[in-house]
């Protein structure tokens, strides 16, 4: 049977590295966040952060949640878009409104 038509559990996914799509390192997932009603995983809950990621207030806490729809695909590691890189890179336009104040 193709693997891609077996369902796996969901707690295959507890423990898995979790990447950016540019393969930085962003953490491990520990748990994840699901919505009972509509039976859907809503976020990843991670932790082992890549501290260069993050907030001290992140680093400091447990962890984070990324939320699922972040996900891009699930291996033996998980993709996830690159927005969490974005977060912590400031935007070009106010680099340059900072120089020239």
């Amino acid at each position: 049977m193709n693997r891609e038509t077996v369902p796996q559990e969901i707690t295959t996914l507890v423990g898995r590295e979790v990447y950016s799509k540019n393969g930085v390192f962003v953490g491990e997932v520990e748990d994840l966040r699901l919505d009972l009603q509509q039976r859907s995983v809503t976020g990843l809950a991670l932790h082992e952060l890549n501290h260069e990621l993050f907030s001290a207030d992140a680093r400091s806490s447990r962890g984070v949640i990324l939320p699922y729809r972040w996900v891009q695909a699930v291996g033996d590691v998980v993709i996830v878009n690159d927005i969490v890189e974005r977060l912590t890179e400031p935007a070009e336009d106010d680099a340059e409104e900072e120089v020239a104040a």
